[in-house]
This record gives C-alpha cells, sequence and structure tokens, in this order.
C-alpha cells in the first residue's frame, strides 16, 4: 500500500488554437466559484460576450509562448515537477499530476490512485493563497469525483502555503541570482488579480475585509488572498533584502468592469516608469508555474508597456516550475502531511 500524492493545477488548453481554447474557457468559466454571479448571468456573460470574442484573442496569446514540442509551458512544467518529485519521494508514494479544468484530468488521477490501491491521498493545489476560484474549486471537484466512488478514499487536503518557509525558501533561491545579474531600480510582486466581491465573500461576519486600510495587516481573517498575497511578497522582499520603497505589491489579470483588488498591475508599470524606474524586475508570487498569466502577460505584454511609457527594461523572474528548491519544498510539504493523523472522510455523491 503505498500513499498517493495529487498535484493539482488549474489548467490549458489541449492547442493553441480558438477552439481549444473556446473548450477550455467554457468548462473554467462556468465553474460558479470562478463567475460567481447567477447562472443566468454566468450563462449570458459566457455565451454571448466572452466565447464569441475571446477563444481567437487568447489563442494568439497561448500561441506566443507554445513550444511546438511540449505545448503549453503550464503542462510541461508541472510534469516536469511530478516526475521530480515523483523520482525524490520514491516507492512508497505514487504521484499524479491533474489539472481542475482540462487534461490531464483530476477522475484519471483518482483512477490511476483506485488502481495502484493508495492507501490515503495528499491533496497538494499548487496555489500558495486561497481563493475559493482557485484552491476552493480544486478541492470541492477533488471531493466530489471521490465520493462518487464506491470506495471513498481518504484524503488529506494541504492548505494554503502562502508562508511556507520552504515555499518562500525556494522562490527566494530562483530571484536572487536574476535580481542580483539585472540590478533592478524596483520590483513588483505582482499576483493574480481576483473581484472584491470574491474577497468579501470569504469575511464570514463583514467586519474586517475593506472596512479599513490596514485591514489586510491584522492578518484576522485566514481566508483572505489579498492579505495572503501581502505577507508572501513581504517575506520575499525581506528574504531578497529589499527595501520598502524599492517594491510594489499589485494584482494582474482582471476581467470585466467589476472592482477586482488594486493596485492594477499595469497601472502601476504606467506609474513606475513615469517615475523615473528604468529597470525594472516582477515576480509572480501566485504561480508555481510558469504559465500565460507570466510569460505572455508580464513577459510580453508588460514588457512592451514598461518600454512605451518610458521604461528601459522589464525582466520577469521565473517561477518555481521544477527547480530543485521547489522539488524539496513540495516533498516536504507531501511527507509532512502524510505524518498526520487523518480521520476517515465521507462525501455524498
Amino acid at each position: 500500500m503505498r500513499t498517493g500524492l495529487l498535484l493539482v493545477n488549474l489548467g490549458t488548453p489541449d492547442a493553441p488554437t480558438p477552439g481549444a481554447v473556446r473548450r477550455y474557457l467554457r468548462e473554467f468559466l462556468g465553474d460558479p466559484r470562478v463567475l460567481d454571479i447567477s447562472a443566468l448571468g454566468r450563462a449570458l456573460l459566457l455565451h454571448l460576450i466572452i466565447l464569441p470574442r475571446r477563444p481567437a484573442q487568447s489563442a494568439r496569446a497561448y500561441a506566443s509562448i507554445w513550444d511546438p514540442e511540449r505545448g503549453s509551458p503550464l503542462l510541461y512544467h508541472s510534469r516536469d515537477l511530478a516526475a521530480a518529485v515523483a523520482r525524490q519521494l520514491g516507492p512508497d508514494w505514487h504521484v499524479e499530476l491533474a489539472m481542475r479544468y482540462g487534461e490531464p484530468s483530476l477522475a484519471r488521477a483518482l483512477d490511476a490512485f483506485a488502481a495502484d490501491d493508495v492507501e490515503r491521498i495528499v491533496v497538494l493545489p499548487l496555489f500558495p493563497q486561497y481563493a475559493s476560484s482557485s484552491t476552493g474549486t480544486a478541492q470541492t471537484r477533488v471531493m466530489e469525483l471521490a465520493g462518487q466512488r464506491w470506495n471513498v478514499p481518504p484524503l488529506d487536503f494541504v492548505p494554503a502555503f502562502h508562508d511556507d518557509p520552504a515555499f518562500l525558501a525556494a522562490f527566494e533561491a530562483v530571484a536572487r541570482p536574476v535580481l542580483t545579474d539585472f540590478r533592478p531600480d524596483h520590483v513588483l510582486f505582482s499576483f493574480h488579480g481576483l473581484p472584491v466581491r470574491q474577497i468579501v465573500k470569504t469575511d464570514r461576519d463583514g467586519t474586517i475585509c475593506f472596512q479599513r486600510e490596514t485591514c489586510c495587516d491584522e492578518h484576522k481573517n485566514p481566508y483572505c488572498y489579498r492579505a495572503q498575497s501581502f505577507a508572501t511578497a513581504r517575506a520575499l522582499a525581506t528574504r531578497l533584502e529589499l527595501a520598502a520603497d524599492r517594491y510594489t505589491i499589485c494584482f494582474q489579470s482582471r476581467l470585466g468592469r467589476t472592482p477586482w483588488i488594486r493596485p492594477y498591475t499595469d497601472h502601476v508599470i504606467d506609474e513606475v516608469a513615469r517615475a523615473g524606474t528604468r529597470r525594472l524586475a516582477v515576480m509572480c508570487p501566485a504561480f508555481v508555474a510558469d504559465c500565460l498569466e507570466t510569460v505572455e502577460e508580464i513577459g510580453i505584454r508588460a514588457r512592451a508597456q514598461f518600454r512605451a511609457a518610458g521604461g528601459e527594461e522589464l525582466v520577469l523572474v521565473p517561477s518555481l516550475n521544477a527547480t530543485p528548491p521547489w522539488v524539496d519544498a513540495v516533498c516536504g510539504i507531501a511527507t509532512r502531511h502524510a505524518a498526520r493523523k487523518l480521520l476517515p472522510v465521507v462525501s455524498g455523491g
């Protein structure tokens, strides 16, 4: 009997084509934890506005970063990580990679665990900061699929690891040589954005989030994505010896007209360029694998934006991908959770 480790990332289209992107977006944005509006509103927005327009645009973006042999960076970096973790953990572990949306699927991973008679499954969503639209939906879908089985496997979910020392050390190890070589005037810690309403929903009694300027510094809401992002960035800044005036925390990838958490990365890029910053480095600590949001949105589009605004050069600090420090961190997180006493989990189907 072996222990299973399920590494879960968000997902990626099968190809950089409008058809493949449309299929992916239909599943991704059809999730009520992602587009958390009424079912009718979600259907109208998805089928009348997003799906007719966005797939072609997104397909061009994916094509700009697509590897002709290995495919999407998110997929091949995640596969490399899973393979390296499996080698390091050894024969007592069965490691599977799955995507919340698309392939490789969560259902296939659970089938593989069942065929190997694993005695328990440690589920590690690869999202450092908690959000219902990432960690939450991954956990929910795993429980839903596991609960449909006659023999429901014991599941142990790893919580958000935004302040895990090994995670922070891995990002420090990746970033330090880049920053030393590039010598930036300023550093951005750019996290994926969320609608403000999704942060508010995590505040159970409505007395913490966005009630005062210092809410994210008070650490009173354990599910606040914005507070966890701030904590990650500040911890990394301390490790990298960045003074407070040498870095900015911001949020990218917003969609639609509703308010998203601020400050917005694209606004900050223009502001720091106008303020005289010539060399700008960007770290994206919400992503443990390079993907569309890092390589294309920051490494290509934000770089062009910064230059157009008067900056000299923008460098994207690579993500953790399958670097040895991150492999070590994942193995440590998995073995630590496997050592915990696990109570049986019963989930309805």
